[in-house]
């Protein structure tokens, strides 16, 4: 019934228990899981969850957070044998990330222009396999913006927990684009996303937890995991004045159209 478009299953923080975290998904409901990787390592360690996991898809690429661990364009290669497993769905966690400070070895400058090489031939090799992307963006709007634009039409990204108001994702959403919303949405305070969340069109928007992060209300401040994407949609559902049936029917039905790999069921 729910579908997950974002759960970090290979976060080392479900090591201890990932089975069970698997199970209590099912048991609330959610049918579809789509895990995207941090870096190769990540990639390898959720293909192999995957693998066991008829329900589970995986996304690879390395997390701007995470572009130190590569260096010049070789390793573009090994990305591209990863996305030809038949269990992945796209390429992702890709984007651009200014808030976290440069990791060593690296000023501001340079660290920002590392970040912008990695996405682009992320973004190459995403076009190329006829791929869609899962983007990820942190104080870096119009940087992101300026990258992935260009690629309308070659290819469709995700916006993932997405925060803003609607009015910045408008040019997004008419080049063909996705928003994604995760827990934030259920806070007390949830910022622009609030309103967004209610007047985006059906068929233009997707749910996840981000999952070990931002869970949602009623469990806010515990580690997340994706059985509690069905209380985002439930909340989601209140805030748009619709059932959560329908808002369940209506982002699976978008992801499926989304992501490669998953089937109807």
């Amino acid at each position: 019934m729910f579908f997950d478009t974002h759960t970090h299953l290979g976060s080392h923080k479900f090591d201890s228990d990932l089975p069970d975290i698997i199970t209590r998904a099912r048991a609330a409901g959610v049918t579809r899981m789509l895990v995207p990787a941090t870096d190769l390592v990540n990639a390898r360690k959720c293909l192999a969850i995957a693998e066991k996991e008829p329900d589970v898809r995986v996304a690879v690429g390395i997390h701007p957070c995470d572009v130190d661990t590569v260096s010049g364009s070789d390793w573009i290669s090994e990305l591209s044998e990863l996305a030809q497993h038949p269990k992945v769905a796209a390429i992702g966690e890709i984007g651009l990330d200014y808030f976290h400070a440069p990791p060593d070895g690296f000023d501001l400058a340079g660290w920002k222009a590392h970040q912008a090489h990695c996405l682009k031939l992320q973004l190459d090799l995403a076009a190329e396999l006829g791929l869609n992307v899962v983007l990820h963006n942190r104080e870096s709007w119009d940087d992101l913006i300026a990258q992935v634009m260009p690629y309308s039409g070659r290819l469709r990204g995700v916006f993932h927990c997405y925060t803003g108001t609607l009015a910045q994702a408008q040019p997004l959403l008419e080049a063909g684009h996705l928003i994604s919303f995760t827990g934030i949405v259920t806070f007390k305070n949830p910022g622009p996303a609030g309103e967004s969340v209610r007047q985006v069109p059906d068929s233009l928007y997707m749910l996840e937890t981000d999952a070990p992060y931002l869970s949602p209300v009623p469990h806010r401040g515990q580690r997340c995991e994706p059985a509690y994407v069905a209380d985002t949609a439930r909340a989601v559902a209140v805030m748009r004045g619709q059932s959560a049936e329908k808002v369940a029917k209506v982002t699976t039905e978008t992801a499926l159209g989304f992501f490669r790999g998953f089937h109807e069921e």
